[in-house]
């Protein structure tokens, strides 16, 4: 997990307890705290950030869902379209 650029820091105090758990567990991996703290940060982050990203259906409302998606008669309304217009001009810029 170690890189280069190194140019950024996190500073935080612990009880000794946390501590010696973290060092137990980094050791068990084959890391040092710091990787291991690192690595284990950055995963609890991505995966917070996410579940914000994602939102989860009832069997009831996936099945709603499904069924608008599959209905071949609908047609996209003025809001839809304009949307549509909006991501692509976003896409197009980057």
């Amino acid at each position: 997990m170690s890189t280069s650029n190194h140019d950024a820091r996190l500073n935080f105090r612990l009880p000794a307890e946390l501590k010696r758990i973290i060092e137990e567990a980094a050791a068990e991996l084959g890391q040092t705290v710091s990787d291991f703290a690192i690595s284990t940060l950055v995963q609890t982050a991505h995966r917070v950030i996410q579940s914000r990203e994602v939102t989860v259906l009832s069997d009831r409302d996936r099945e709603a869902f499904m069924a608008i998606l599959d209905d071949k008669s609908a047609k996209p309304n003025r809001a839809l379209k304009e949307a549509a217009k909006q991501y692509r001009r976003e896409v197009e810029e980057e």
